[in-house]
């Protein structure tokens, strides 16, 4: 870490904060760096800032602060900046240190060549879906879903699974009330929803068809913590026209690979 990062964590840490103040220095760090995150793209720090809402002088010492840190970097001649090397340095020392991930990593790469269907690593950011890591289907029939993209929990066969353990108030209060609309403008009643999340939850995994992309059959497992709880899932993402044979065959193989990578039996 760069003198200039420690020094405003350092000075933001030495001030006491009153009950409900943010700790604006580093707070602004981490909305700059999610705010890079959301965009997929780089920006000039006068549109960070006001994305951020931070003001520009603010938002300038931040990013000279991580660029000398080479956890942003600049991209071009006109001023715009993205994630710099040290980042993915430290989604390396990550990946590799975390031995649970680094099997759920192998499984993805054995079943996508195994099927040659889209295999994805799905969770949770907030109250919104978000593909973690993603195999792409090898054939002409491509589906695939950017990483890191934040999607209605509710389009989702993943998202059933993942809201289980939740009442039905705890969900109306979790879910955005506009994250019911689909991309096409239909509708899923709330009711529907909690109904498929009581179902999910029941039998242990999820389809969806049709939801986020009318040509896309969705099915999900879960994978357990040490804990019991399910904060990731498995996925195929297959195209609509799949035959139900295969679509049973994928699903008994993606329900028997999660359940390798569950660390309880519960």
């Amino acid at each position: 870490m760069s003198d200039g990062v420690a020094d405003l964590i350092e000075t933001d840490a030495g001030k006491d904060a009153r009950p409900g103040e943010r700790r604006r220095g580093i707070d602004r760090v981490i909305m700059l760096l999610e705010a890079l995150l959301k965009h997929r793209a780089p920006m000039r720090v006068g549109d960070i800032a006001k994305m951020i809402g931070a003001p520009r002088s603010t938002t300038y010492e931040i990013v000279n602060s991580l660029l000398e840190a080479e956890m942003l970097e600049n991209v071009g001649t006109e001023g715009y900046v993205y994630f710099g090397r040290s980042m993915h340095l430290f989604g390396w020392a990550y990946s590799h240190h975390n031995a649970h991930y680094r099997r759920i990593i192998e499984t993805l790469d054995r079943l996508a060549v195994e099927t040659g269907e889209t295999v994805q690593l799905c969770g949770l950011r907030g109250n919104k879906y978000v593909v973690l890591d993603c195999r792409d289907s090898p054939g002409p029939f491509r589906i695939s879903s950017d990483v890191g993209v934040e999607v209605p929990i509710p389009w989702t066969a993943s998202g059933r699974l993942l809201l289980g353990h939740m009442s039905e108030q705890e969900l109306r209060d979790f879910i955005p009330p506009g994250d019911y609309t689909l991309p096409d403008g239909r509708v899923i009643a709330p009711a529907e929803f909690f109904a498929d999340v009581a179902t999910a939850h029941q039998q242990g995994y999820s389809e969806t068809a049709a939801l986020a992309d009318r040509f896309t059959w969705c099915m999900a497992a879960p994978i357990r913590d040490g804990h019991g709880a399910i904060n990731k899932t498995l996925c195929f993402v297959l195209p609509i026209d799949t035959p139900e044979p295969r679509r049973n065959q994928l699903l008994d193989l993606l329900r028997e690979r999660a359940r390798t990578l569950s660390l309880t039996d519960s």
